[in-house]
């Protein structure tokens, strides 16, 4: 049986967990509300203060479906009760990033501003080269996050552009020149 379905989810106090029919959960906690329609085919009960998934029978599907629900029940748990954060990381000479009202703006070598929105429901704060990506759905933080550092990936060779904080980058020795 898959480890990670099988494990019961912890509601907190001050979170409330509501099953409509469609498997349409709906999370509501002290940083706010998400709602989604997981698959059909899994029994989502809320047993006490536990939320417990099961799956109708072992077929592949249905063991990798059990945990990816479990899973994004959890993520909205976590989400409405504590938030989620992503932090990055600007290298670069010259390389900049600055914050006006809900407008990211970044100088990355081009030979324009690169200026982006907040999206709904996220905020993007910057300190120093760090951009602080915040919100309470998982999948959107990351998303925005990703976004952004797509705007300048970071290269092998100085290490210039923009970066996880908790991302490596494989460095390469550049070419060497002549005698």
């Amino acid at each position: 049986m898959s480890r990670i379905g099988r494990m019961p989810i912890a509601i907190p106090a001050g979170v409330t967990v509501d099953i409509a029919e469609n498997n349409h959960v709906t999370v509501k906690g002290p940083k706010g509300t998400l709602e989604r329609t997981l698959p059909a085919e899994m029994t989502i009960k809320v047993e006490g203060a536990e939320v417990v998934v099961t799956r109708p029978n072992d077929l592949k599907k249905m063991k990798s479906l059990h945990g990816l629900t479990r899973t994004l029940i959890n993520n909205m748990v976590v989400g409405v009760t504590e938030g989620y954060t992503k932090v990055l990381e600007v290298n670069g000479v010259g390389y900049r990033a600055s914050k006006s009202g809900k407008k990211l703006t970044l100088n990355l070598g081009y030979s324009h501003p690169v200026e982006m929105e907040d999206p709904e429901g996220l905020e993007a704060t910057v300190e120093d080269n760090k951009i602080i990506v915040k919100g309470i759905d998982k999948e959107r933080v990351g998303q925005y996050a990703a976004e952004i550092r797509d705007k300048r990936r970071p290269e092998p060779y100085k290490g210039k552009g923009i970066k996880y904080a908790d991302e490596v980058i494989r460095r390469k020795v550049g070419k060497t020149g002549k005698k």
